[in-house]
């Protein structure tokens, strides 16, 4: 890619630089395979991967998580996406998804794709984005992760196309395990995108918020991947 109310700000910490520690924040992406910290119960929104769609052919919607009851943070569910031509029967697993963790009690905010769209695949991605949300119930947000480069060479009509059919982006300052190196640069641009967006860091990575970031009316805060040891 590979957590709040609408701020997802962080309750404390030093943001002056130095290395992401999660419990300064209240925001979080959890991954199958990394175990949740027992302060997690108090985070107020946390990003939990559910489920994928793989890229070959014909592959079905593929849940990877049993429904759990999760008392505490809202919750938005994720699809890792590989490909975007998805049949009838994706969609109504999705929905599906969604609609069986909120009948088991979980204050389920909405659902986030996350979809590695090429910069110059902005159009497309927009035209899925667009019929997704024509299908998702209203009482349902829709994310999705971004990559930093868009903001600095989208194009303006497809960001805006993107911009029309979700709630929010979460751009991702990390790759892997580590982040990106020149994130600064990018992150200058965030006003391009014209949508409200978060900025995603990884947990023990580097980081030191750029001047003026959190005073862009379309910051809506942080959220942490979190790795666990």
């Amino acid at each position: 890619m590979g957590a709040l109310s609408s701020l997802a700000l962080a309750a404390c910490g030093d943001r002056a630089g130095g290395k992401v520690d999660p419990r300064a924040y209240q925001a979080f992406f959890l991954w199958p395979g990394v175990k949740a910290p027992p302060w997690l119960k108090q985070a107020r929104e946390v990003y939990v991967l559910a489920g994928e769609v793989r890229h070959r052919p014909n592959s079905p919607f593929v849940p990877l998580r049993a429904v759990p009851h999760v008392p505490g943070p809202a919750l938005w569910l994720v699809v890792r996406v590989e490909r975007l031509d998805w049949s009838e029967a994706m969609y109504r697993e999705v929905l599906r998804m969604l609609a069986l963790w909120q009948a088991s009690g979980n204050r389920v905010t909405g659902l986030q794709i996350d979809f590695d769209a090429a910069t110059r695949g902005l159009e497309r991605y927009a035209q899925f984005l667009a019929d997704l949300r024509r299908r998702l119930p209203g009482r349902w947000k829709l994310s999705i992760t971004g990559l930093m480069d868009w903001s600095a060479g989208g194009d303006p009509q497809a960001l805006a196309k993107v911009a029309g059919s979700i709630d929010e982006i979460v751009v991702q300052t990390y790759q892997g395990r580590r982040t990106i190196p020149g994130y600064e640069g990018y992150l200058a641009s965030l006003r391009r995108l014209g949508m409200p967006y978060k900025v995603g860091l990884v947990e023990r990575g580097d980081w030191r918020e750029p001047a003026g970031l959190t005073s862009d009316p379309e910051f809506r805060g942080y959220v942490v991947f979190l790795l666990g040891r």
